[in-house]
């Protein structure tokens, strides 16, 4: 990158492809990859960028669809630096990078229970992002604070009241990054967590396709009563039910599906581009309103430019 005025002691990579980076395996390149040694690294990165230079966090790609034509931004990925988790008594600290399942699992030897991360895909970061949540509790319910390297390199700590957490959302500064989240967990028994978390995987191994490409749950619940991202929320109308009564189950575009086994999941059937998996996903909004008045939102994340990809060395 010229005219940077700091050497990163981390991986700065240009013209890095995404595709493989994401759980659906579509998209772009980014204009740099980011993968800062530590967050010093990243602070001094950032602090040293140019401001008119977008930002983009990225976790391990499970909630996201990359468009074909890439992405003009720095892409920033933590990787081992930023996975640690510890137990302190009832608090459990875990870093951006760390993977749900990775902090349920800890958090249960430990004897807390933060079980409801353990069927989440992705990892912290993205998680506190979407408060992520499952069987009736959302990151909002345990988080007690984050850290963050704002877009100038400065690092603050935030508590919820700055997230302002809502249904699968939270506001961020733009181009924050997230480098670790402090959570409270309730004290269990370990073998008890443990037998929950079996359990828990059991059912979603046998409700969803989890062995296809997919990117989880395509679409948000409409809403109910309300859109706290609170346990007492009302999300009585199901994506997946609107989705069949709208006839889109094992819809296809190109490589692209509604998954037969959970209709709410779009897939990677096989060759799909980025524009297939978003023009069927755009379908099936189309098809809900139709038949059911209904706006479903999107869950999965969308970024890029639309378009071929581009070409290697541009």
């Amino acid at each position: 990158m010229q005219n940077l005025a700091y050497t990163p002691r981390g991986t700065l990579t240009p013209n890095r492809p995404l595709a493989d980076l994401t759980w659906l395996r579509v998209g772009g390149p980014a204009d740099w990859l980011f993968q800062p040694a530590d967050a010093a690294d990243l602070a001094a990165f950032l602090a040293a960028l140019p401001a008119d230079v977008a930002v983009f966090p990225m976790g391990v790609g499970s909630n996201l669809i990359v468009r074909d034509g890439g992405l003009h931004a720095v892409v920033i990925r933590l990787g081992r630096g930023f996975n640690g988790i510890e137990v302190q008594g009832d608090t459990v600290v875990a870093g951006a990078a760390a993977l749900d399942a990775h902090v349920a699992r800890r958090a249960a030897e430990a004897g807390r229970d933060l079980t409801f991360l353990r069927t989440i895909p992705g990892s912290i970061g993205g998680a506190v992002r979407m408060n992520a949540g499952c069987y009736g509790s959302y990151v909002a319910d345990h988080l007690i604070s984050v850290t963050a390297i704002l877009r100038d390199g400065t690092q603050v700590e935030l508590g919820p009241e700055d997230l302002q957490f809502s249904y699968r959302s939270s506001r961020l500064p733009d181009g924050a990054v997230l480098i670790f989240a402090t959570f409270r967990a309730a004290e269990g028994d370990p073998a008890t967590l443990a037998a929950r978390m079996d359990d828990q995987i059991a059912k979603r191994d046998a409700s969803q396709p989890t062995k296809e490409r997919s990117a989880g749950s395509t679409f948000r619940n409409p809403s109910g009563a309300s859109s706290t991202g609170r346990p007492d929320d009302v999300h009585d109308l199901k994506a997946w039910k609107v989705i069949d009564n709208a006839g889109m189950r094992g819809a296809r575009l190109g490589g692209a599906q509604m998954s037969e086994m959970h209709s709410n999941f779009l897939i990677n059937a096989g060759g799909a581009t980025a524009q297939d998996l978003e023009d069927l996903g755009e379908l099936v909004r189309k098809k809900v309103l139709q038949t059911q008045g209904i706006s479903l939102e999107w869950e999965i994340m969308r970024i890029g430019e639309f378009g071929a990809a581009r070409n290697q060395g541009e």
